[in-house]
């Protein structure tokens, strides 16, 4: 008790040291909001919840926080780093829902949030994100359908979406993700048939739609898949 005190006091005094206006205090440092470009603090046994001055940190570009203990809810105020390209908070203990406001990171090319306890459905605002690449939100507790606006992301690279509790039909929009190289779907609750415009993804390389409850039926479109390498169907 008297060790964990310490540290605390300790923790709150180095706070106070930061520089008001100037600086932002995060996880035992001070971090100065004009010069700050990168916050990488993957591994680092982190623990409660991301906290909300991180959206002070305007010039950063690179945001990863993996593999740590991190808990609660996705702090809005992110939708402040206009400049962020990359954001990594796989591997964490994350909850809620992804907010809306991430569809104001237009410049955002790689968002991981794999790997947590997220939940509700993912926000059509997702569909702003143009210069993604890589969306990795598998392996949380997803529900409803995939929004159409996913259709808009056509720079997109690697989508995987698996491991969640997806339903209803595959949007037709996928077809407009003519760079694909990955597209994993397998293991949620989506139903139907998959999309005739799916012939359209001639890039596809890896395509993984098992455990799901789609119908058997291929469309003879797949035909058009001259780049497909691995397919696995329920």
């Amino acid at each position: 008790m008297y060790k964990i005190l310490v540290l605390y006091i300790f923790s709150f005094s180095l706070a106070l040291n930061c520089i008001n206006q100037t600086e932002v205090y995060l996880w035992g440092h001070c971090y100065n909001i004009e010069s700050t470009t990168r916050l990488n603090v993957s591994g680092a046994g982190l623990t409660g919840g991301i906290p909300s001055q991180i959206g002070e940190l305007k010039n950063l570009y690179l945001i990863d926080l993996s593999n740590n203990r991190l808990s609660g809810e996705i702090p809005s105020e992110i939708s402040s780093l206009n400049n962020l390209k990359f954001l990594y908070l796989q591997d964490n203990e994350l909850s809620g829902e992804i907010p809306p406001e991430i569809g104001s990171l237009i410049n955002l090319n790689r968002l991981f949030l794999s790997s947590n306890q997220l939940t509700g459905e993912i926000p059509s605002e997702i569909g702003q994100l143009l210069n993604l690449e890589y969306l990795y939100l598998f392996k949380n507790q997803i529900s409803g359908q995939i929004p159409i606006e996913i259709g808009n992301l056509i720079n997109l690279y690697k989508l995987d979406l698996s491991s969640n509790m997806l339903s209803g039909k595959i949007p037709n929009q996928l077809g407009n993700l003519t760079t694909l190289n990955s597209l994993r779907l397998f293991n949620n609750q989506l139903s139907g048939e998959l999309p005739v415009s799916i012939g359209n993804l001639i890039n596809l390389e890896f395509l993984y739609f098992q455990n799901n409850q789609l119908s058997d039926t291929l469309p003879i479109e797949m035909k058009n898949l001259k780049n497909l390498k691995n397919i696995l169907q329920d």
